[in-house]
């Protein structure tokens, strides 16, 4: 087996992922009626970055991310959307996609695993959050819906409305989405979390 591939097709997944991104976000904006400029400004970014997204030459962080879909009426859910083939209904383990809104900003160490697929025929948004050690989330963020999550394996720190909690494995929680949220590991070990919200924002 020749792992020198891997990170190669990881790279062009991304790329790929980012391209999409960046497509869905530009209709969304046409669609509004929305210039590159009064977007720009509604989000908190430059033109130049706002039109690398949606070139697919650069990633925005989740942050912005949010910021954008906010000016835009939508939300993340429909900027992934998956609506091509047929509605799965099992996904095995090791072919369920893993994504990253950022592929160019290695430090924060996050890569989402899919349990559930972004479209329009889900209530739900379910990912694995794989957490590098040192790894973190870009936020804190706050939107719409509610946070349920169970800790599979290692260990993070969930900081919600300033107040931080140390999570193990096999603990749980729960949260309004609404309030200010984000988290990191810092143990020793790659931490997993076990993730679903509501309405689909991430």
């Amino acid at each position: 087996m020749n792992t020198n591939t891997l990170p190669v097709d990881a790279a062009r997944g991304a790329g790929e992922a980012s391209a999409k991104l960046g497509v869905r976000l530009k209709l969304a904006r046409q669609t509004k009626g929305m210039t590159l400029k009064g977007l720009a400004a509604a989000a908190g970014c430059s033109e130049s970055l706002l039109s690398k997204i949606e070139n697919g030459k650069a990633s925005p962080s989740l942050p912005m991310l949010h910021r954008l879909v906010e000016a835009l009426d939508t939300n993340i859910g429909r900027m992934f959307e998956e609506v091509d083939g047929e509605e799965g209904i099992v996904f095995r383990a090791g072919q369920r996609p893993m994504i990253t809104l950022d592929p160019l900003r290695q430090g924060d160490g996050v890569t989402l695993e899919r349990v559930i697929p972004y479209s329009a025929g889900h209530l739900l948004q379910c990912n694995i959050h794989h957490i590098d050690v040192g790894g973190a989330s870009a936020g804190p963020i706050r939107h719409v819906g509610e946070e349920v999550g169970y800790v599979v394996a290692g260990e993070v720190e969930l900081i919600v409305n300033d107040r931080s909690f140390r999570l193990r494995e096999g603990d749980s929680f729960a949260f309004q989405s609404e309030r200010p949220h984000h988290y990191r590991n810092n143990g020793t070990k790659r931490a997993s979390i076990f993730w679903v919200n509501t309405p689909p924002t991430f």
